[in-house]
């Protein structure tokens, strides 16, 4: 299919999904957006005269879009500008260590985890998958997912300094988990492995390189913007730093998801008080929350109608279902342990640990990543166990986390009355 008709299809499945879960089913846009797109993958499965050449179709589309590179190289750019313009860059300093550690320590840890677990579940389903492609799966599984959690949290209206940290957690992670996918992927590919010492280092110098190099583009960005008073060309500014920054930020070799959410919340926090109009302000707060509305929207529909590109063996299903609770003790486990450190010297909400371990909601990056495994490897079980934790954690986990938040906040209040 040309690019303009596959674009063209899925801008119509998510104003008309939109629209449906909207005026009936009134669920967080992302939430309904991907369930009303699994249900209609689903129902095209079922032997209806007109299913089978529809689903042919979608099936024809889905081929058409590397996911991949539509996410990783395109449409997550923009997702982290978007989601980091709306960050109190104040508050998110006074969490700082918090955030530092949950989206590094957290990572790795839930990595080690999940890989050493997975592993294991695989061999006791008669599954044989390498020890680094289970760590894979472990490195693609453990980012949260930033457009969910956030969108989650101000509905339930939780605390500003719980959802400063949970949203923290979540874009800041994805640059590592990428950086930490791409090392993994490089062993896996039968390149030599590098010393502890340079692994190091290439970590290091993706992570902090990223970081400087955000706070470089996004110093410039803020010097053209305070010289000039047009909002159209101050909304250019913007999209070319979401856009160019992060294929600069590839190519010089520096975590480039790092590096964007670095420049949108110098946009978004010292952008707002010193070089931004007033009447800006309101257009790049309109502008993109529209790019990042329409691009979530196209996310979830794709992500719901990636059923049907994925292999449904009963062993794999069976892997996805059992890979859920290991999931989510080993989120528990990367992020408890660091919480125990920390409290004896912060203070943390009531409930903070059972949020953030059933906020942990994973999203596009994990499925993206998971189908940029090469064809001969164990790719069509990582894929499925992935999808199916996926699905899992923004639909029941996703439904629930408000419920939750809520109650937690009802026990504080209750606790805290003679």
């Amino acid at each position: 299919m040309r690019l303009f008709d596959v674009l063209a299809v899925l801008i119509g499945f998510a104003a008309l999904f939109s629209w449906l879960n909207d005026r009936y089913l009134k669920l967080p846009n992302a939430i309904g957006l991907m369930l009303i797109a699994l249900v209609f993958s689903l129902v095209l499965l079922l032997p209806f005269p007109f299913a089978r050449e529809l689903e042919q179709e979608v099936q024809r589309m889905l081929a058409s879009i590397d996911f991949s590179e539509a996410l990783l190289q395109g449409m997550l750019g923009f997702l982290l500008f978007a989601g980091a313009l709306h960050v109190d860059l104040r508050e998110l300093a006074r969490h700082k260590w918090a955030i530092a550690i949950l989206a590094s320590a957290s990572v790795l840890g839930a990595t080690i985890l999940i890989g050493g677990a997975s592993w294991l579940l695989f061999f006791a389903l008669g599954l044989d998958v390498p020890l680094i492609y289970c760590m894979l799966l472990g490195a693609l599984i453990s980012p949260t997912d930033p457009v969910a959690v956030l969108g989650i949290l101000k509905q339930a209206k939780a605390p500003k300094s719980l959802e400063t940290k949970i949203t923290g957690e979540s874009l800041f992670n994805d640059g590592v988990a990428v950086v930490v996918f791409t090392l993994l992927a490089g062993l896996a590919a039968g390149e030599t492995a590098p010393a502890p010492g340079s692994a190091l280092l290439l970590f290091a110098t993706e992570i902090f390189g990223g970081l400087a190099f955000g706070f470089v583009i996004g110093w410039i960005a803020l010097y053209m913007i305070g010289k000039t008073a047009n909002y159209q060309v101050e909304i250019m500014v913007t999209l070319a730093l979401a856009m160019s920054g992060y294929a600069i930020a590839e190519h010089a070799h520096v975590s480039a998801p790092i590096a964007i959410v670095v420049a949108g919340l110098m946009i978004g926090s010292r952008g707002r008080a010193t070089a931004l109009t007033e009447a800006t302000r309101y257009r790049l707060d309109d502008f993109w929350e529209l790019v990042d509305e329409i691009l979530n929207a196209v996310l979830f529909v794709i992500i719901g109608l990636e059923v049907l590109a994925i292999t449904m063996t009963g062993t794999f299903v069976l892997a996805g279902l059992v890979a859920i609770p290991l999931v989510l003790v080993a989120r528990l486990v990367s992020v408890g342990l660091p919480f125990h450190l920390l409290r004896r010297r912060r203070h943390f909400e009531p409930g903070f640990l059972s949020i953030l371990t059933w906020g942990g909601l994973r999203g596009g990056i994990s499925v993206a990543l998971a189908l940029s495994l090469p064809e001969d490897s164990p790719r069509d079980l990582i894929l499925t166990v992935t999808y199916i934790v996926v699905v899992f954690s923004v639909l029941v986990q996703g439904l629930t986390l408000g419920p939750l938040v809520r109650t937690v906040a009802a026990r504080s209040e209750r606790a805290k009355s003679p």
